[in-house]
């Protein structure tokens, strides 16, 4: 099973490699900026 905090720091550290905001993001997907803050705190 995967571990959510794993993940959530995982789209995290990419993220911010590719110098991109959490609305810039999600933007990108399609989703909610507070999808991908849930995403990255493990929620």
């Amino acid at each position: 099973m995967l571990d959510s905090i794993k993940v959530g720091n995982f789209i995290m550290e990419k993220r911010k490699s590719l110098g991109l905001t959490q609305q810039q993001l999600a933007d990108k997907l399609n989703v909610s900026f507070q999808a991908i803050s849930k995403w990255e705190n493990g929620d």
